[in-house]
């Protein structure tokens, strides 16, 4: 069964072929992603592998983590699944889209109607 790694700390101008050749030497590689920005399309520095099997992914842990690819040091780990990563923190939330404290009656803060 395939095991997919990633592989983070990569440098910009690395190529999903350049990245295929190199884990190769740890066995057989069943594909080899590069994550792109969709705005600037350029490289945002990891990606991942797929090995075709567990005993091969172990490999390419113990041969590339911390080694050098296209001159940096990259990270090597098991991917994890999507489902247990979080999206927490960051951003803002933008409430009414209208602006400002409005409550659930659409008015400001305290205000009623009377007190226009």
């Amino acid at each position: 069964m395939a095991k997919k790694l990633f592989v983070g700390g990569l440098s910009y101008d690395t190529t999903e072929d350049a990245l295929k050749d190199n884990f190769s030497k740890a066995g057989t590689v069943e594909s080899a992603t590069i994550i792109v920005d969709k705005t600037s399309n350029r490289s945002k520095g990891f990606g991942f592998v797929e090995m075709s099997s567990e005993e091969e992914a172990q490999e390419a842990i113990k041969m590339f983590n911390g080694k050098e690819i296209d001159g940096r040091s990259v990270t090597v780990s098991e991917a994890r699944p999507l489902e247990e990563r979080s999206r927490a923190g960051g951003g803002f939330r933008r409430g009414d889209k209208r602006g400002g404290n409005r409550d659930r009656r659409g008015g400001f803060g305290n205000r009623n109607r009377n007190d226009w």
